[in-house]
C-alpha cells in the first residue's frame, strides 16, 4: 500500500522546510505552484485558511506587492524551532540527564482537556510510567513547556525532574514505558518506502536532474520522516537497541546529507533553506 500524504500535512512540511525562510508571507499563487509537484491540487485557501488559522499557526497577510498570502504566527515559529532540534539535531546529542515527569489533574467540568493533554504528551514522545504519570528524557523539558503554554494547558500540569533508581534496570523499564516494537515498525516502513528513492538518486551520480524532481522527493521524504524523531528521539541512548536496522537516523532521512536533499534545498524559494518541520499538523 502506498503512503498517503495529506494536503494539510504537506503544507505544514513546506512551511517548516521552505516557507518560513521567505522574505515575508508566501503568496497564495506561489503556494499553489510549489505544492503541485507533491500532488496538492485542492484550493490552497480552503486547506490552509480554516484549519491552520483556527489553531493559530498561519495568519493571512499581504506581501510587499499587495498579493494575498499566509505567514507563520510567532507560536508556529516556536513550534518549528523546537522541531528543528529533533529532526536535524545530531542523533546522539542529549542535553541534560535524567527524566522529566508530567502529572496532570483536570477538573471534571473540563474533562475534554484530558484527551488533549494525553495526545499532546504522547505526540511529544512521552511514555507512560504509571496511570497518570508521563515520562520523557529531561532534555525535552523546554519543548514540553513551550507546547503546554501554547495550548494553554500549563495550569493543569506539574513537571518534575528526577532519576530512575530502580528497581528494574532502566533499559528494561523503558521497554514498559514505550512500545519499542511499534517504533521499530515505523522506522522499517520509512526505510522500505524511501530507501529505493535514495538508491535511485545515488545511481545518478552528479548528473543534474530537474530541480522540481529533487524538491518533490525531498519534501515527500521529510513529510514522512518528521514525526519519527518525536517518538524515537525521546528514547534515551542505549535503551532502544531492539529497533534493529531502524535504530538511529536512517541514511535516507531528510536530516542526512543525501543527494536529493542537497539539490532540493536550492530548488525552491530564493534564499530559502530546509531548516525543519515539526509535528504541527
Amino acid at each position: 500500500m502506498s503512503e498517503q500524504h495529506t494536503p494539510r500535512s504537506l503544507i505544514v512540511t513546506f512551511y517548516g522546510a521552505y516557507g518560513r525562510a521567505a522574505p515575508g508571507p508566501v503568496p497564495v499563487a506561489e503556494l499553489v505552484r510549489l505544492l503541485a509537484p507533491v500532488g496538492v491540487d485542492a484550493p490552497v485557501g480552503a486547506l490552509v485558511g480554516v484549519p491552520a488559522q483556527a489553531r493559530g499557526l498561519l495568519v493571512p497577510a499581504r506581501t510587499a506587492s499587495g498579493a494575498a498570502g499566509y505567514a507563520l504566527s510567532p507560536e508556529a515559529r516556536q513550534l518549528l524551532e523546537d522541531g528543528d532540534r529533533r529532526i536535524y539535531g545530531p542523533a546522539g546529542s542529549r542535553e541534560g540527564t535524567g527524566w522529566v515527569l508530567a502529572v496532570f489533574s483536570v477538573p471534571e467540568a473540563e474533562r475534554h482537556k484530558r484527551h488533549v493533554l494525553r495526545s499532546r504528551l504522547a505526540g511529544l514522545g512521552f511514555g507512560t510510567a504509571a496511570p497518570g504519570v508521563w515520562i520523557a528524557p529531561a532534555h525535552l523539558y523546554e519543548e514540553t513547556r513551550h507546547t503546554l503554554e501554547r495550548l494553554q494547558l500549563a495550569p493543569y500540569v506539574d513537571l518534575f525532574r528526577g532519576e530512575h533508581l530502580g528497581f528494574a534496570a532502566t533499559a528494561e523499564a523503558v521497554g514498559r514505558w514505550w512500545d519499542l516494537a511499534s517504533l521499530a515498525k515505523q522506522h522499517e516502513a520509512f526505510l522500505d518506502r524511501h530507501g529505493p528513492v535514495l538508491r535511485s538518486w545515488e545511481a545518478r551520480g552528479e548528473t543534474a536532474p530537474p530541480p522540481e524532481e529533487a524538491y518533490r522527493d525531498y519534501l515527500l521524504a521529510l513529510d514522512s520522516w518528521r514525526r519519527l524523531p518525536y517518538a524515537t528521539r525521546a528514547c534515551p541512548p542505549g535503551c532502544c537497541r531492539r529497533t534493529g536496522r531502524a535504530r538511529g537516523r536512517p541514511r535516507c532521512s531528510p536530516g542526512s546529507t543525501g543527494c536529493c536533499g542537497r539539490r532540493a534545498r536550492a530548488s525552491c524559494l530564493p534564499g530559502s533553506h530546509a531548516d525543519g518541520a515539526s509535528t504541527m499538523q
